[in-house]
């Protein structure tokens, strides 16, 4: 598994920053971010005049690309995404679900537009994945099996959020058993508690909550899980680098343990 983060963490301040501390934490590689209003990062508008950079960026700090996060499914929006991974050489661009949860026609609608994109993805020879989210049509694992069954393009895979499925009030170490033969990546942080946020930033960084992140990447490897495991840590963009990087470090520190752990380092 190779272990990465997402730029998101240092959303208050430039991408060389979050590329820099992220390597100087020992990660394997990075997500990039293209999340509006949480980081000024990848800017797809502009991913024209942005995609040098983070081939610049990627090659200086020695971080393979990983993968993007990009929440939209607005199809323009996600064409310039898969544009920019081709030319970034990004392979997964990770995206929400949206919709409602409980509601059927929201999780069909879903389903519709994942496997339009799906079918795209596939053109551009990159995998989209989304993961279980609270609140939105897929949310837990029921839901995520609904989505596993219809969309059967080999471009199509599962971002798993141990977090997500936690304050859906499931285990998370049963919920990725359930899904892993369609993971293809990883979204990693721990929580505490089962409230609808995710918590205070330093109380994501693995280690920290109330998840069995050992038993969850355990289940990763004795499946034969080789992807990306990447670190997302949201709402820090008022902390100062010193406070991100520690979070970072912390984290990274956790994720090699877990595995060594298991017996995959």
């Amino acid at each position: 598994m190779k272990l990465g983060a997402n730029s998101v963490l240092f959303g208050g301040y430039d991408m060389e920053t979050a590329f820099k501390q992220i390597a100087l934490a020992g990660y394997d590689g990075i997500e990039v971010s293209a999340i509006d209003g949480m980081s000024e990062h990848l800017v797809l508008d502009h991913w024209r005049e942005i995609t040098p950079q983070i081939k610049r960026l990627a090659q200086v700090y020695s971080l393979e690309l990983l993968a993007m996060e990009q929440p939209s499914q607005d199809p323009a929006k996600m064409e310039q995404a898969f544009q920019s991974a081709v030319e970034t050489g990004i392979p997964i661009i990770n995206c929400g679900p949206g919709g409602k949860s409980g509601d059927e026609a929201s999780l069909q609608q879903t389903i519709d537009s994942l496997g339009r994109l799906s079918v795209i993805a596939e053109r551009y020879g990159v995998t989209l994945c989304v993961k279980a989210h609270v609140g939105a049509s897929v949310y837990n694992t029921p839901t995520t099996l609904r989505l596993m069954e219809a969309i059967t393009s080999p471009a199509f895979g599962i971002d798993m959020d141990p977090s997500h499925i936690y304050r859906a009030g499931e285990n998370p170490v049963e919920a990725i058993a359930a899904v892993v033969s369609r993971v293809r990546h990883v979204h990693i942080r721990d929580c505490k508690g089962r409230q609808q946020g995710p918590g205070k930033p330093e109380d994501q960084a693995n280690g920290r909550g109330n998840i069995d992140l050992v038993g969850y990447i355990r289940v990763l490897h004795e499946h034969g899980y080789t992807g990306p495991l990447d670190l997302e840590i949201i709402g820090a963009k008022t902390y100062s680098p010193v406070q991100c990087s520690m979070i970072a470090a912390e984290a990274r520190g956790h994720m090699q343990a877990c595995l060594q752990a298991c017996g995959a380092r």
